[in-house]
């Protein structure tokens, strides 16, 4: 059974019930009241009648010569009217007044005195289809002692019957009505307030079916339980379509990584291989196989080859060490830190530069200003980031300049490479910290394999720091490293 009709079959039952008790509470209230009218006025009467009545003994027996007792009496029958028995039990004779006589009716009496006495009281009884109240009073004989009769006084309670009737028809019929309209209205409240939960199923079932995460449900209702529970659900599902973009775009930069890696170390083991494969043959062709070339110029093409494989040795080695940092980053780890003294760090840098190779001239500026600032950071990390901008403008400048110097601002260090190379367009700015990415103009024509500003990239990042790129095309490119200051102390 579904939420909906259980809800309805809960409340329904739960309104029956109190219908039931409500029905049941108004009904014998109104019995209560309607009857115990007509039951005051029989007990009040009653007592004088029995009064105003002569009992004439004759022979043992006792009589009433008449009950003209005053009553208003008319020949129809009437809840207005009393109604008026008497039962000898002496001589077994019972007499009425008019208007029984009238309607041709007797009340039904006890069989002996003894069971007049036992059946004294207000009784309700149905004579010939009309319905009575009636009281019931032993006659008594104060000379005989004993119970010579019964006094019966009846009210006809037609009136009060059919009003009683007529209430239990319509709490009966009006109940079932309003039990009918409320199940019927609260199944279609019910269904009308499950309508947002099916849509969270629909939505829920065409993700699963389509795997599409941008799918959101709608709702335009009242900020209610069901508006939070949807809000929830949205607010779910677009955590996990970024959480899956990001999954998928992790998953494509992982295959990008694989293949450029494997491209990458391709050339340098096809290298390897070829100069491997060279050496064989050369070493194990006979002399006589190989007229034109003498051992001068056997061991100059050994010296070439093997200077080759050196190389590409070389290269791998420095592919497998960048790969690694690139690796140890996408696992998120980090490394210690400490406070590294700022101008000790960038001197050591400016003086272990000037041995790399380059064809650029080398120009270094004044790092006085850096005297007493330091960082907390990682002084091999921050060395390392730094020789891969240095080096990068050394490759990229054919001739013309390399300058580094520092700039302070605002808290913070800016560590400026710039050289006047060949420069690169703006629009390859956002892709240069890309993995695996190196400028058309570039390819083929300068060593590297495209992951040192990667790894640069990832350094900057770990010591909460930035880096700003300004480049014009065939006119150079400009670096500054910003990075925050731990605390300044001017030394003397």
């Amino acid at each position: 059974m579904s939420i909906r009709w259980r809800l309805t079959a809960w409340y329904s039952s739960i309104l029956a019930i109190v219908l039931v008790i409500f029905g049941l509470a108004i009904y014998g209230l109104v019995y209560y009241y309607t009857y115990n009218e007509v039951k005051s006025q029989l007990m009040t009467q009653a007592p004088q009648i029995n009064k105003q009545l002569r009992l004439i003994i004759k022979g043992g027996l006792f009589e009433v010569p008449n009950l003209d007792l005053g009553l208003e009496q008319g020949r129809g029958i009437d809840d207005s009217q009393l109604y008026v028995q008497i039962y000898n039990y002496t001589s077994g004779v019972t007499k009425t007044t008019q208007n029984m006589k009238d309607l041709s009716i007797t009340f039904p009496v006890p069989s002996t005195a003894a069971g007049a006495v036992q059946n004294e009281g207000i009784r309700r009884v149905n004579v010939n289809g009309d319905s009575f109240m009636i009281i019931q009073q032993p006659i008594k004989s104060e000379e005989l002692g004993l119970v010579v009769g019964l006094l019966q006084v009846g009210q006809f309670t037609g009136s009060q019957d059919r009003l009683m009737n007529r209430l239990q028809n319509v709490l009966v019929y009006g109940s079932l009505f309003a039990l009918l309209a409320a199940a019927t209205s609260g199944l279609f409240l019910a269904r009308k307030s499950m309508k947002p939960l099916v849509k969270v199923i629909e939505g829920a079932n065409q993700i699963q079916s389509s795997n599409d995460l941008s799918v959101r449900i709608e709702y335009d209702g009242p900020p209610d339980e069901i508006g939070q529970l949807i809000g929830t659900v949205n607010n779910m599902l677009g955590r996990t379509e970024v959480f899956y973009k990001e999954l998928e775009d992790a998953y494509g930069a992982q295959r990008r990584f694989v293949a450029d890696a494997s491209h990458e170390l391709r050339t340098p083991l096809t290298t390897i291989r070829g100069n491997v494969d060279f050496l064989l043959k050369m070493w194990t062709t006979e002399p006589d196989e190989r007229p034109n070339m003498d051992e001068a110029m056997i061991r100059e093409l050994s010296m070439e080859a093997l200077n080759d494989m050196a190389d590409e040795g070389k290269r791998m080695s420095r592919l497998v060490s960048d790969m690694l940092s690139l690796a140890r980053a996408d696992t998120g780890k980090t490394f210690d830190k400490m406070p590294v003294a700022l101008e000790t760090l960038v001197n050591e840098v400016a003086r272990r530069a000037q041995f790399l190779e380059r064809t650029a001239e080398w120009n270094v500026g004044d790092f006085s200003l850096l005297n007493g600032i330091y960082m907390d950071g990682s002084k091999d990390y921050l060395q390392q980031m730094l020789f891969i901008f240095i080096d990068n403008a050394f490759k990229y400048t054919p001739e013309g300049t390399v300058r580094f110097d520092a700039i302070v601002y605002q808290g913070q260090v800016g560590l400026r490479i710039s050289d006047t190379g060949i420069g690169m367009d703006k629009s390859e700015v956002p892709f240069i910290f890309d993995r695996f990415y190196r400028a058309d103009e570039s390819r083929g024509v300068t060593e590297g394999i495209g992951l040192g500003l990667s790894i640069a990239k990832w350094i900057i990042d770990e010591h909460q720091g930035s880096v700003e790129v300004v480049t014009r095309q065939g006119e150079g490119t400009t670096f500054v490293i910003w990075l925050p200051v731990s605390f300044s102390a001017p030394l003397e």
